[in-house]
């Protein structure tokens, strides 16, 4: 896809992949394409450290590895990542190979695939509905899935290539960012059916749910805004504009701090949103290409995970950021999740040592509580 914006090479290296494999089209096609897309990443990674295990000890965050576990499938791309705390699975879409990994934390072991959700970006688990929803970008519709068999009961209709989803439990809806298509994909998940489709005016980024509003926020990353929706009219309620942002796609809420955290890819930066003002409140350097943020509101850690494999981390008070430091976590290590009762973080990482790898840290008692 020609950028606009400067987006990073991944995006165009997806959107590559999909234009030559098809749905339908001979295995060698495809066989060919996912090893062009192999030597052209490899190509990419090559200025990179090429000691990952040493790259992370000298890092200077305040986290210790606890293990590096297998992931299997082939060594092709990872995007976001889901946990369901009441079941201990850890939802991972593995893009390139079109498929979910399930792995159980509390078992430390792969225990699922979820194979025909094709180009899979973004997954989100819904304890209270029992099941989990993917945006199945080869195929432009979102997949939902039972989280006890494991088995796809939906696939829904989306705008052009889905990606970050968030939930509204009051309405009852699910939110899909299109992100070329520049609109939000409304999903009733009683009857999964599409309902609704808001138009954003341009290149949608993630989208979250705020507990406290509850409405739902999107990125628009080629506008420079974020958007509120009001899930009770599908509406846009207001546009906000956020200085200094290029790019402006990974988000998360602090619902109780009322902030709402923006990565921007487009210049490295991670900027603070006051949500009572909704002005800009400070504006921090990261890792390059900043992609997937996770939270850990008990220890106030802020996890924000880049393409390059840094992750920065920050300490999050008193409604403010204060920086704890940047560390090469392990390659393309761009998406991380953390489970709030173990305080451990997942790193899904495409090709450690020649396998995909889930990279599990925890954090070091001193100077983190």
């Amino acid at each position: 896809m020609k950028s606009t914006i400067g987006r990073p090479q991944r995006r165009k290296r997806e959107h590559w992949y999909k234009n030559m494999v098809p749905s339908g089209r001979s295995s060698t096609l495809r066989t060919f394409a996912v090893a062009a897309l192999a030597i052209a990443t490899l190509a990419s990674a090559s200025s990179g450290p090429t000691n990952t295990e040493e790259a992370f000890e000298a890092s200077n965050l305040p986290l210790r590895k606890v293990a590096d576990v297998p992931l299997g499938g082939k060594t092709t791309r990872f995007d976001y990542e889901s946990f369901d705390p009441t079941r201990h699975l850890l939802f991972i879409a593995h893009l390139g190979d079109s498929e979910i990994v399930v792995f159980n934390t509390n078992m430390s072991r792969v225990v699922g695939r979820i194979a025909g959700v094709s180009s899979v970006h973004g997954v989100l688990a819904i304890p209270e509905l029992g099941r989990v929803y993917a945006s199945a970008t080869g195929e432009d519709e979102a997949v939902a899935i039972d989280m006890t068999t494991l088995g796809i009961s939906a696939r829904i209709p989306t705008g052009a290539y889905p990606d970050g989803m968030a939930y509204a439990p009051e309405a009852r809806k699910l939110y899909v960012s299109d992100e070329t298509g520049g609109s939000e994909t409304v999903i009733d998940v009683t009857s999964n059916r599409r309902v609704a489709t808001i138009s954003l005016g341009g290149e949608a980024g993630n989208t979250q749910y705020d507990p406290s509003s509850k409405h739902i926020f999107v990125n628009v990353q080629t506008r420079n805004q974020l958007i509120e929706i009001d899930p009770a009219s599908d509406q846009i309620v207001a546009r906000i504009d956020v200085p200094g942002a290029k790019g402006n796609h990974g988000l998360l809420i602090d619902a109780n701090q009322r902030l709402a955290i923006i990565a921007c890819e487009g210049n490295d930066r991670l900027i603070v949103l006051d949500m009572r003002t909704m002005r800009a409140t400070s504006s921090f350097e990261v890792g390059k290409d900043p992609d997937v943020l996770a939270y850990d509101p008990p220890l106030h850690l802020l996890y924000v995970a880049g393409e390059a494999g840094v992750v920065s981390m920050f300490r999050v008070e008193t409604g403010a950021l204060s920086k704890l430091g940047d560390g090469h976590i392990g390659p393309n290590a761009h998406v991380v999740a953390v489970d709030l009762e173990t305080h451990r973080s997942y790193f899904p990482l495409k090709n450690l040592g020649g396998r995909p790898m889930l990279r599990i840290l925890e954090p070091r008692s001193q100077g983190v509580r």
